[in-house]
């Protein structure tokens, strides 16, 4: 549940997020022309690889009402509704959904679960 940047820096993704390294962006059509930057902010989707994942969306705590079972335990562990989305998948998303971040001079994107439209994932066999 985090992606390790180097020895003392771990990155650790917050709820239902996803952590993306983007696909390079095709800056030239089929046929050899530069797009303008205008152009490529225009487009609705992006793709990349999701390189971490959050724990999910968190669970509220059920009621209390141990005092008829003193034998339990008080410390809860938090309880969350997990991840479809896993390390590795090929994501694309909405665009606009997306917060960019730099970190260490490379451009990574947190991006919502629900903004993910297909996930591809290769099968292990």
């Amino acid at each position: 549940m985090g992606f390790l940047l180097n020895r003392n820096k771990k990155i650790i993704v917050m709820g239902d997020r996803v952590l993306i390294s983007p696909a390079e962006e095709n800056e030239r059509t089929s046929v050899g022309l530069y797009l303008p930057q205008t152009v490529l902010d225009k487009e609705t989707v992006q793709s990349g690889r999701i390189v971490a994942t959050g724990p999910g969306i968190s669970l509220p705590y059920p009621p209390e009402g141990g005092e008829d079972e003193p034998w339990k335990s008080t410390r809860r562990e938090p309880q969350y509704i997990p991840m479809e989305a896993k390390e590795g998948d090929y994501a694309i998303f909405l665009r606009k959904a997306a917060v960019e971040i730099k970190i260490e001079n490379k451009t990574y994107l947190v991006v919502p679960q629900s903004a993910i439209l297909v996930l591809f994932r290769e099968e292990m066999e």
